[in-house]
């Protein structure tokens, strides 16, 4: 991500608003919308907003991890490899 972000105002979407898209998608950058000097909408490629809800996706089931770890929930990890280990060699 570049240091200095994409700002363009809201004008200038309505005005060109296939080459802002195209840009957001080539440089893979948001593109943050103003509306009266204002920051009020971000404009990002469907790649970079996958990669997004990705990203959270992971986050989301680390957080749940943790929070089952200090619950006590879950499987202790040296048990689960024996088993990995017993069904691998069952396969052999």
């Amino acid at each position: 991500m570049s240091s200095l972000p994409s700002i363009i105002p809201i004008s200038d979407l309505r005005q060109d608003t296939a080459g802002v898209i195209k840009r957001a998608a080539a440089s893979d950058e948001p593109v943050v919308i103003t509306q009266r000097g204002r920051a009020s909408a971000v404009l990002v490629s469907a790649r970079s907003y996958e990669r997004t809800q990705h990203e959270i996706e992971i986050l989301r089931l680390l957080a749940r991890g943790e929070a089952d770890i200090e619950a006590g929930i879950g499987y202790d990890l040296d048990q689960v490899m024996a088993d990995a280990r017993e069904f691998l060699a069952a396969e052999d």
